[in-house]
């Protein structure tokens, strides 16, 4: 059941209270009513521009990402949402190196809420590679709600393996 592939680290009594909403359907209710509509950016050159303003507000002197882009390789089924990577290349007897971050196309039709929470996640890893303190403070330094939205994230994902996506 996909409740504990994405809530497996959530306390019983809150795993309980979300098998009750998708057993009375409501899942998309609630979900709805948090994130009422999907956000507008349809293309890599938008997601670009976005997560580029999200960068130069919160993290202007980190390093420069040459590629962002939707991925339609990346799966949920990984445990990826979205990646970061950094790529080392000998280029003419010099050292290059690239960021490049990848969404999951899963979130070209989701909430700005979702695709910022896992844009903020994937700058984050710039500056921390690993999911530690230091990761999560700077994740919710560029977004307070970050740990609900990662939440309500996983609910969406939730819902979408069970029944489909909420947003046309």
């Amino acid at each position: 059941m996909p409740i504990k592939k994405y809530l497996a680290q959530y306390p019983p009594l809150l795993i309980k209270q979300v098998n009750e909403r998708v057993q009375q359907n409501q899942l998309a209710d609630f979900l709805l009513k948090r994130h009422p509509t999907p956000h507008t950016i349809s293309n890599n050159d938008d997601l670009r521009d976005y997560v580029l303003a999200i960068k130069n507000q919160h993290m202007k002197k980190s390093t420069a990402l040459s590629k962002v882009i939707f991925d339609s390789k990346l799966h949920v089924v990984h445990n990826a949402l979205g990646l970061h990577s950094y790529v080392s290349r000998v280029q003419g007897g010099k050292l290059k190196s690239k960021n490049e971050i990848r969404i999951a196309t899963v979130f070209k039709n989701t909430s700005d809420d979702f695709l910022k929470m896992i844009v903020v996640h994937e700058l984050a890893h710039l500056k921390e590679k690993e999911h530690n303190k230091a990761f999560y403070r700077l994740c919710e330094h560029m977004l307070p709600s970050y740990h609900q939205l990662e939440f309500e994230m996983r609910l969406y994902l939730i819902q979408l393996e069970l029944a489909g996506p909420i947003y046309s």
